[in-house]
């Protein structure tokens, strides 16, 4: 089910999905159009946990102020849960998404039972912020089809981008000024961004995800969560190679490795192909 939540300060989509006891809010990384075109592949993608838990996506909101931050999009999704009556959840954030919910697990450590960060990092400088200052100069030169391509290079392996170059050119017709000038104000609010400091503060169980062949981050983008959680425990630290910064969405046994640490089993042995 695809629905809207309504606040004194903003509307933002959702989609929602199974019967479960426990809720899971899947907080997606940033894209050209809205996760909600991809509603179907997402509820596809995370059937197996549709039993067990309520799933919850989120978009971000429709109408994007005019200073906005990743601390401002942690808030609207607090408050979007709230609205629809989540006291917490288990949160899993991929890549701009893994910020948020790093911002949100810090602000209002009472909603986050655990906290999932897929590809994402606590510092945006220098080389980390290259990729997305490279597409903010496309996006805002119009030119939608050299965004996409890049966008999936930098994001899917080698194989999966040559095999997707057709549907990115596709897609790319038919995004709109409105959608590019959007994607410049949210990709700016990675510029800059530091929860590095605040990690500490995190106090539900956290599982760490990264990908060694990282083209958007680079190597060593988990680096500050490691840091300052590692060893703690509740916090699990796991590499995948090969599969690119969207290992998310590429690697095969992805949502299994959510699923075990979510059921406290705690090192599984799963194989990547």
């Amino acid at each position: 089910m695809i629905g809207t939540v309504n606040t004194a300060r903003f509307s933002m989509d959702y989609l929602k999905f199974g019967s479960g006891r426990e809720a899971l809010v899947i907080i997606p990384g940033l894209g050209v159009k809205s996760v909600m075109l991809s509603a179907k592949a997402v509820e596809s993608a995370y059937s197996p946990f549709a039993e067990e838990y309520t799933v919850y996506l989120f978009d971000r909101r429709r109408e994007l102020p005019e200073e906005y931050t990743i601390s401002d999009m942690a808030e609207d999704t607090y408050e979007a849960m709230r609205a629809l009556g989540l006291r917490s959840a288990n949160i899993f954030g991929a890549s701009q998404g893994g910020m948020i919910a790093l911002a949100l697990a810090i602000s209002h450590p009472e909603a986050a039972d655990k906290l999932i960060l897929g590809s994402t990092t606590a510092r945006v400088t220098g080389e980390r912020f290259r990729a997305f200052a490279d597409w903010i100069a496309l996006a805002e030169a119009g030119d939608a089809e050299a965004l996409l391509t890049d966008f999936g290079r930098r994001v899917y392996p080698e194989k999966i981008f040559e095999a997707s170059r057709s549907f990115l050119r596709e897609l790319a017709k038919g995004v709109t000024d409105k959608e590019l000038a959007r994607f410049v104000k949210l990709t700016e609010t990675m510029e800059g961004f530091d929860a590095a400091d605040r990690l500490r503060e995190i106090t539900c169980p956290v599982l760490c995800v990264s990908s060694r062949d990282d083209g958007v981050f680079g190597e060593g983008a988990e680096s500050e969560i490691a840091e300052a959680l590692g060893g703690r425990d509740g916090f699990e630290l796991y590499f995948y190679d090969g599969f690119g910064h969207a290992a998310y969405d590429t690697a095969p046994d992805y949502k299994a490795r959510i699923m075990a640490f979510l059921k406290g089993n705690a090192g599984v042995k799963l194989v990547s192909k």
